[in-house]
């Protein structure tokens, strides 16, 4: 405590901020890369006029909030009132559309990763680069708004990313790290930048809707991991500290996207390592050593590590959403009968009871899709719960289904990379809700992915540590690679644990996935019917 105090007086605590998909969350760590204080703000997106968004109101509440949080925390524990920091990182989730004009004007409300209206848009972008294009990316939200003849388009100066979007507001600089800049736009590894090529085909695409502007004069400028991306501007140290105690001129980091964040979190930068990160989405990340032989346009998503490796990309669109809505339902069947019991340890008897479940989950069958799913190609949320009248309906058969249903659509992608492209992973390093129960979700991962699961003691940490340790590697890593200053400056004597399913549990996932596939006609019929 005596050493972080010394290091908040003298500004040389590290602070990273995340906007996560249901929290913002502040960090400060020390010179040792130890979290010493934090503040969060909770939210949660709209659906307004079809579309997922969150409104800049919002952004800003929730950044200011987390702060005056995160600076209350400091002078709870150590008496300091915070007026500086050697480094700050801002990061975001990954894709969706923030169109600004030339004045930072917001031109249409704000549109998340989460929205699927955009298939046409990334179907023909997907041909035409024959690269996979996914509905989430920015220039699929863009380029929808170009078919669609969007008036907006007409005074467009530029889009960016949530994660640049804030960055913006703290420093003047449209800038955006690689990794989340590889959820924009397809990237060219070897010399880290868009690929020429392909805005080169786009610009050619569009050239007839005569706009008078190109690809590359909206997108934001690419930073590597360690470059500097800017300083807090005396308007800036305003909105984020409306105290007034926060002192312009920090520098930042390249901002970044949560799969980036995620990846740093767990020491998963290197070639060949690869995490999983659930939460209220679910995507796993593995770092590749080669480009893949396929192409598979809505099952692998490639992007890149914050210091440009390339990464393969299962996503879903939907994880712990819809258990949380159940376990919220049985709580409130609790107190209805005068009894009470508080949400972590409501969470984790009923998500422990799956460890109790039948290993096929009883016949028991559910679609979590409160959002659409691009990999099994259904694009509006419809939850479902389906079972026949010889199906076991008990309390651990129903969360174990929940838990495995949380897991399906990512291992369709993984299927692909295992079978496919033949990749091989020693470990799946996971982080984010999903695990916070011991062991329960280390074990459905695990059965679902065939591999070994790792939680390190820091992944409850997430992606708010991630941006911070990039704001560290920046200021304190001059003079080695991001690998090696994760490897030997954070997780050198990391305290993790790792389990591997039983060939048991591994089998009876695998039962579940046939029957899952197999039902996705009638989950397809309620996107239809149901409205």
């Amino acid at each position: 405590m005596a050493n972080a105090e010394s290091e908040l007086k003298q500004g040389l605590a590290i602070l990273g901020i995340e906007f996560g998909s249901t929290r913002i969350k502040a960090v400060a760590i020390d010179s040792e890369n130890n979290p010493i204080a934090s503040g969060s703000y909770d939210w949660e997106n709209q659906l307004i006029d079809g579309l997922w968004t969150y409104s800049m109101k919002a952004v800003k509440l929730g950044l200011q909030t987390c702060y005056s949080r995160l600076k209350a925390d400091i002078l709870s524990r150590y008496g300091v009132t915070v007026t500086s920091f050697k480094a700050i990182g801002i990061s975001a989730m990954m894709h969706g559309y923030i169109a600004l004009d030339k004045d930072g004007d917001l031109l249409v409300p704000f549109r998340t990763w989460r929205n699927t209206n955009t298939k046409k848009a990334s179907d023909e972008l997907s041909n035409l680069f024959s690269y996979p294009v996914p509905e989430r990316w920015s220039i699929s939200h863009l380029y929808q708004s170009i078919i669609e003849k969007q008036e907006h388009l007409r005074k467009l100066d530029s889009i960016l990313t949530l994660s640049a979007y804030v960055h913006m507001l703290l420093t003047g600089n449209k800038v955006v790290g690689i990794g989340d800049a590889s959820g924009m736009f397809p990237i060219d590894v070897k010399n880290h930048r868009y690929n020429l090529e392909m805005t080169e085909k786009f610009d050619t695409l569009i050239k007839n809707f005569k706009y008078d502007w190109k690809l590359l004069e909206v997108l934001p400028k690419i930073r590597l991991a360690g470059e500097n991306a800017g300083y807090l501007t005396a308007e800036g140290a305003m909105l984020i500290d409306q105290q007034g105690d926060l002192k312009p001129g920090i520098p930042f980091c390249p901002p970044e996207g949560d799969a980036g964040t995620g990846m740093v979190a767990t020491n998963s930068i290197r070639q060949k390592t690869g995490n999983v990160s659930a939460g209220t989405s679910v995507f796993v990340m593995v770092v590749l050593d080669h480009e893949l032989e396929g192409f598979y346009s809505k099952s692998i998503d490639l992007v890149t590590t914050p210091d440009g490796s390339l990464v393969a990309m299962s996503h879903g669109n939907n994880c712990t959403g819809e258990y949380d809505n159940w376990i919220s339902l049985l709580g409130e069947a609790m107190q209805s009968m005068g009894l009470s019991c508080s949400k972590a340890k409501l969470y984790d008897i009923l998500l422990s009871k799956a460890l109790e479940g039948e290993k096929d989950c009883g016949g028991l069958m559910a679609y979590n899709y409160i959002a659409g799913e691009t990999m099994t190609g259904i694009y509006e949320g419809r939850p479902l719960f389906i079972r026949t009248p010889e199906s076991k309906l008990n309390l651990a058969n129903f969360m174990r289904s929940q838990l495995f249903s949380s897991l399906a659509v990512i291992r369709i992608g993984m299927e692909i990379l295992f079978e496919k492209e033949n990749v091989k992973l020693e470990t799946l390093n996971g982080h984010g809700g999903f695990f916070k129960t011991a062991e329960v979700g280390q074990i459905m991962m695990s059965a679902a992915m065939h591999t070994p699961v790792t939680v390190m003691k820091t992944a409850g940490e997430g992606g708010p540590w991630g941006i911070a340790l990039l704001a560290s590697f920046m200021a304190n890593g001059k003079g080695c690679s991001l690998v090696d200053f994760l490897q030997d400056k954070v997780f050198a004597s990391s305290d993790a644990s790792t389990i591997m399913a039983s060939k048991q549990d591994m089998d009876g996932f695998d039962k579940f996935m046939d029957r899952y596939k197999s039902c996705l006609a009638v989950e397809k019929t309620a996107a239809v019917c149901l409205h």
